[in-house]
């Protein structure tokens, strides 16, 4: 990691779970870290775990990844405060209890594809048209689910699921541009099975599955950036032992 040390680093979704673990632990790695988020106060809460020096790498910005507007302004604050993006963790995402044949209207889908596919894909153009103006060689990791491999038989989770297959597919289709624009930056998909955050406590079907700690997806961060420039780690798959799917 010592080759991000000072280099700016944006996670969505930091607020709580994964997201703000990863936060908190790029900014222990010595990282400029921009935590993105509705709830900006929990993000700030984060520096009370770290010490004076740690404490001021980590800065707080409010963001709706399913806004575009939110994503613009926040993306021109970041270049203004900062000088830019080497490095996007796309963390933020939302389940919603869905039913494709349900007549309960269209919103609860689109919440959920324009957070987890949409948000994902306009930070990653934000950041990657940082990283090309600056001839930056930086790194954009998609945290993504091993719901984006196999279709998990729970069937309030349909759209999420079709969601994270989207990042699958969406991984290599960015590694494929960048391989033709003959670019350095690497993409990588970090692909958990059931981690234990507020959003799965929530799902009663989960409560007695093993899991994982959101440390555990921060390590496979740290683990994905630490690689020298020319290793590209594609995927990333992690579940708890014992894991039935």
């Amino acid at each position: 990691m010592e080759r991000w040390i000072g280099k700016v680093a944006v996670v969505t979704g930091a607020s709580s779970g994964i997201g703000a673990v990863i936060a908190r632990e790029l900014a222990k790695a010595g990282m400029v870290t921009v935590g993105l988020a509705r709830r900006v106060e929990r993000v700030e809460a984060i520096k009370s775990q770290l010490d004076k020096d740690r404490a001021s790498k980590l800065h707080a910005l409010r963001c709706d990844v399913s806004k575009e507007s939110d994503i613009v302004s926040v993306f021109e604050e970041i270049e203004k405060r900062f000088g830019g993006v080497d490095v996007l963790i796309n963390n933020a995402g939302v389940v919603r209890d869905t039913a494709l044949f349900r007549d309960d209207g269209a919103q609860l889908l689109r919440d959920i594809l324009d957070t987890n596919v949409i948000g994902l894909t306009l930070c990653s153009r934000k950041a990657l048209k940082s990283m090309k103006e600056r001839s930056v060689d930086g790194h954009i990791i998609h945290i993504n689910s091993i719901a984006g491999h196999r279709v998990l038989n729970f069937p309030h989770m349909n759209m999420y699921s079709a969601s994270k297959f989207a990042v699958t597919a969406i991984t290599e289709t960015m590694r494929n541009e960048l391989r033709e624009m003959k670019s350095k930056v690497k993409v990588t998909s970090v692909s958990p099975g059931v981690v234990k955050t507020e959003i799965v406590d929530g799902l009663d079907d989960h409560r007695d599955f093993p899991k994982l700690e959101c440390e555990d997806i921060a390590n496979a961060v740290l683990y994905a950036l630490g690689t020298p420039p020319h290793v590209q780690v594609h995927e990333i798959i992690i579940k708890p032992v014992g894991e039935a799917f």
